[in-house]
């Protein structure tokens, strides 16, 4: 055979022969060894989505910045990815027409770029991508559409004033945080702004491989001179870099995984339960309110 026509010389060998090499044969994938999750929109395939109706769609949102020196920049993508994939999982077995989103990493971090690699995206440039999702998602017939919000430092209010004006849509928000917050002082003693306890105890549950808790600082803050900021019926935005020096507003002592676990477990259990309850109601005229 001409060396130009070799198997092993064409492209089409090479591939056959990578094939070969890597047993991909008919018959070697089965059920057994298979592992994909059809509430994962980068797990499933156009096979298994054309099956089904999705009724939800859930899109993590995040933010990539310091968290104090002891804990991950990648803080609020990790954890916030966690939960709303756990809970896409958990609202799966209940009603198996939920789809869950990749996490949009960046978000509104302009009152942080004095810390290293912090990354900032504005938000009316956030709110457009967030936009264009949704708007795909009403072309392929989802109305109902859940952001599941890791920072503080986003604002999705006015968008979803909006966009259920122009489209029919049902936008809901969910801080995470706060889900369980009515239960916050039964599981933590200390209050966290940022960075803090709260912050730290579900880091030490979800990956504890990535804090250096012997650089930890104190959180302590500087407060506001104004008592109508103190008392919290004024608003500014903080620059956090004369909070202090160290991206902190809380104190991390006191965190565990334990305290951690709890509070993530409470929030993906509420969270869940309103996954599969919008799922299983049907949109009517007065949706998403009562007869």
């Amino acid at each position: 055979m001409p060396e130009q026509l070799h198997p092993r010389k064409t492209e089409l060998g090479r591939i056959l022969v990578l094939l070969h090499n890597v047993h991909i044969t008919k018959g070697t994938m089965t059920k057994e060894n298979q592992k994909i999750n059809e509430w994962d929109l980068t797990s499933t395939n156009l096979h298994r989505i054309s099956q089904r109706k999705y009724e939800v769609a859930i899109l993590p949102v995040a933010a990539v910045e310091a968290h104090n020196r002891h804990l991950p920049e990648g803080q609020d993508l990790l954890h916030t990815t966690h939960i709303a994939r756990r809970c896409s999982e958990m609202a799966w077995k209940k009603c198996q027409s939920v789809i869950c989103l990749p996490t949009l990493p960046y978000g509104v971090d302009c009152n942080l770029l004095s810390y290293p690699l912090t990354i900032h995206v504005s938000q009316p440039t956030l709110d457009a991508m967030v936009r264009e999702i949704i708007v795909s998602l009403h072309t392929h017939g989802i109305r109902k559409v859940v952001i599941i919000n890791g920072h503080g430092g986003n604002d999705f209010k006015p968008l979803i004033r909006q966009i259920q004006c122009d489209i029919d849509v049902h936008v809901f928000l969910c801080n995470w945080w706060l889900v369980a917050s009515d239960r916050y002082n039964q599981i933590f003693t200390k209050k966290d702004d940022h960075a803090g306890q709260m912050e730290t105890s579900v880091a030490m549950a979800l990956y504890p491989q990535l804090i250096e808790p012997n650089v930890a600082g104190d959180g302590k803050a500087r407060q506001f001179r104004f008592k109508a900021l103190q008392k919290g019926w004024l608003y500014t935005s903080r620059d956090f870099a004369r909070l202090n020096d160290h991206c902190a507003a809380g104190d991390p002592a006191g965190a565990s995984a334990e305290k951690g676990a709890r509070y993530i477990d409470l929030v993906c259990r509420r969270i869940t339960q309103f996954l599969a309850e919008l799922a299983n109601t049907p949109i009517d005229e007065n949706f998403p309110y009562k007869p």
